[in-house]
């Protein structure tokens, strides 16, 4: 009879369980686990704040959404699972970073690649126009043994013309 008693409060505290309803606890918005989740939100009114930063004496969708974080955390949500929820919700828009796969990712880190490849571009340009100019100028200047024959054949042209009319 012992062991049926037992059972019988094993089974009861069994079938209750998930209907015991607990409080929810109250989450500081000041703390880290609070910042934590917050700040991996972005600001829709416009401040290109997350929604830790955002003042929420200004900004009346903080103050809400704020209060809808703590009421997620204070049910017993993660930072994952609420992420999840608002990601569905809004789409990854509301994102302060992106995912780290995928088209996300690519569409973060595309345009600092294309920025890179254009100015590594841009320099190899520049030094091939540097060199080219190099070699025409050297091209352009006489050696100093063309020059000496050049000089001689100058001064004796002149020497010839003052003979005839001198």
């Amino acid at each position: 009879m012992k062991k049926f008693m037992v059972a019988l409060l094993v089974l009861l505290v069994a079938v209750q369980w998930p209907f015991v309803r607990t409080e929810a606890r109250q989450i500081d918005y000041k703390s880290p686990e609070f910042r934590a989740v917050a700040s991996q939100f972005a600001c829709t009114c416009g401040c290109g704040q997350d929604h830790f930063e955002c003042d929420p004496n200004t900004c009346n969708l903080t103050k809400e959404f704020k209060k809808d974080l703590s009421d997620m955390m204070g049910k017993g949500m993660n930072k994952d699972q609420i992420r999840d929820y608002y990601v569905k919700i809004y789409g990854e828009e509301i994102l302060t970073a992106p995912e780290k796969s995928g088209f996300s990712l690519a569409a973060w880190i595309l345009p600092f690649a294309v920025l890179a490849a254009a100015a590594v571009g841009i320099f190899f340009i520049i030094r091939k126009w540097v060199k080219k100019k190099r070699d025409i100028e050297t091209l352009s200047e006489p050696s100093g043994d063309e020059d000496g024959v050049e000089s001689e054949i100058l001064s004796s042209i002149i020497d010839e013309e003052r003979k005839k009319y001198l």
